[in-house]
């Protein structure tokens, strides 16, 4: 037998020839929703949800939740400018991003000062997309401008941003 069937427990014996492998201990419930806020923000409901769905019982996910919120890991204020600024990137208009913050439990306060503290500029963002998406609507057809209207009321645009981005005006930057 070699050295090398030795180090890996290969002897005649029928020993495994894997070396064992160390259990880790369960992860506490804390360690979970710390675990899930590393990767990105998330609502004080939301964190509850994934807690309890991955067994944590309702008390210790209250806790735990607790817990991350007296120790600045849990904000729903940065989560709801963080899910503002990201959803503004993505091309999503005021309307449809405050209604996913209502979706997630935040105070009526926190949406309120997200949706104010956002420096987007969405008529000019709406107009950006309409370019981008529908640069049919510059040359002024109509069938073309209520596509491009459509697609902005459905992405959450109000219908005065809808209209100004829709509108056909070539000094227009």
């Amino acid at each position: 037998m070699s050295e090398r069937d030795d180090a890996f427990g290969a002897a005649a014996g029928g020993a495994s020839s894997r070396p064992r492998r160390r259990t880790r201990p369960e992860p506490s419930p804390a360690q979970r929703a710390l675990g899930l806020l590393v990767r990105r923000e998330h609502s004080r409901k939301e964190l509850l949800q994934k807690l309890t769905i991955r067994g944590v019982s309702t008390a210790d996910a209250d806790v735990a939740v607790a817990r991350m919120v007296a120790e600045g890991w849990q904000d729903d204020g940065r989560f709801a400018d963080s899910l503002v600024r990201s959803r503004a990137m993505s091309g999503y208009g005021p309307r449809r991003i405050r209604a996913e913050l209502e979706t997630h439990g935040l105070a009526a306060e926190a949406v309120v000062a997200a949706m104010e503290g956002s420096d987007a500029d969405w008529a000019r963002q709406a107009r950006d997309l309409v370019r981008r998406r529908h640069p049919q609507v510059l040359a002024n057809d109509r069938a073309a401008q209520r596509k491009a209207a459509d697609f902005l009321l459905r992405r959450g645009y109000t219908m005065d941003q809808v209209r100004a981005a829709t509108r056909f005006d070539p000094d227009d930057p």
